[in-house]
C-alpha cells in the first residue's frame, strides 16, 4: 500500500519528500487489494499497479513517503478498517508493532542482507532490471537504516513476535515452520 502511494506521487510528479504535497494527494487516493489466481493484486485508483510498485523508482520513493506521519495514519486507518473483522494475514515493517499491535501471533523475519538482495535482484529481472548485488546490498541497507531510524513507526521487532532468520529457508520451509507454530499454538 506504501508502495501505491509512492508511484501515485511519482506519477503526479510530487517529490515523494515533500510531505506537505504528498498529504494533499492523499484523498486523491484509493487502493484496493483483491486475490486473483492466489495472489495479491494491488489497484490504485482502479488499475492493476502490481508489476509497478516493483519498481527501482517505487522501491527509491517508498522509504521517504512511508516515513510520513499523514501517509502512515492514512494507511492504517484503512489496513485496520480492512482487516477489522479479523482473519488476515499481514505483512510490513510496523504490522505487529503498529497497525495491528494485539494480534494473536507475530512473526519478525530476518535474513542476511545479500541473501536479500539476491531476492530483490530475481524480483527485477523478472522486470528486465538488472542490478549488481553490491547496488541492491547497498539500497537494502540504506532502506533499512532509514526504516529503523524514523520517528514515525520505526522498523523494530514487535514485543512477543517469534522471530525468523529465512536466510537460508526457502519459501515452502518458512510456511511449515509458521503452520507447525501456529497449529500448536491453537
Amino acid at each position: 500500500m506504501y508502495r501505491a502511494i509512492a508511484l501515485y506521487v511519482l506519477r503526479r510528479n510530487i517529490n515523494p519528500e515533500d510531505s506537505g504535497a504528498v498529504s494533499r494527494a492523499l484523498p486523491e487516493i484509493q487502493i484496493d487489494l483483491r486475490y486473483q489466481d492466489q495472489q495479491q493484486v494491488t489497484y490504485l485508483n482502479g488499475c492493476d499497479v502490481s508489476d509497478a510498485i516493483r519498481t527501482p523508482e517505487a522501491t527509491l520513493a517508498v522509504s521517504p513517503v512511508s516515513a510520513m506521519k499523514e501517509v502512515r495514519r492514512f494507511l492504517v486507518r484503512q489496513q485496520q478498517y480492512i482487516a477489522r473483522d479479523g482473519g488476515y494475514i499481514v505483512d510490513g515493517r510496523d504490522a505487529g508493532t503498529v497497525i495491528f499491535p494485539g494480534a494473536d501471533i507475530k512473526f519478525f523475519l530476518t535474513a542476511a542482507v545479500e541473501e536479500r538482495a539476491r531476492r530483490r535482484m530475481r524480483d527485477l529481472e523478472k522486470q528486465n532490471v538488472r542490478v549488481s548485488l553490491e547496488e541492491m546490498t547497498a539500497e537494502i541497507n540504506r532502506r533499512d537504516q532509514y526504516d529503523t531510524n524514523r520517528a514515525e513507526s520505526p522498523l523494530i521487532r514487535a514485543e512477543g513476535a517469534i522471530e525468523i532468520d529465512n536466510t537460508s529457508m526457502s519459501i515452502d520451509e518458512q510456511t511449515e515452520f509458521m503452520l507447525q507454530y501456529i497449529q500448536e499454538k491453537f
